[in-house]
């Protein structure tokens, strides 16, 4: 299978996250459903060790990405958020 590899920085994306999401156990589905339904959202990923979950997002500014960040955080169950960006991918 081939794989297409896209460069956010020349479709004019400037942040390159993933963001960890920590969540009420009894609210895991429904903030699942919920993260799938974001348009900012490019992957979500069910994930073990540091969080529940992992999105990762494209932003043009850190204001997206401050934006985005209170949004999540406005979500009923989430508990946690913690946005890293990527500085360089390596391979």
């Amino acid at each position: 299978m081939d794989t297409i590899e896209v460069n956010p920085r020349k479709l004019g994306f400037e942040f390159d996250t993933f963001i960890g999401i920590d969540v009420r156990p009894e609210r895991y589905i429904n903030v699942l459903e919920k993260l799938k339904s974001l348009k900012e959202v490019i992957s979500l990923y069910s994930s073990s060790g540091d969080h529940m979950a992992l999105i990762r997002c494209w932003f043009r500014s850190s204001g997206e990405l401050v934006n985005f960040v209170r949004k999540l955080r406005k979500v009923e169950g989430i508990t946690r958020v913690c946005p890293a960006i990527v500085l360089e991918r390596i391979k």
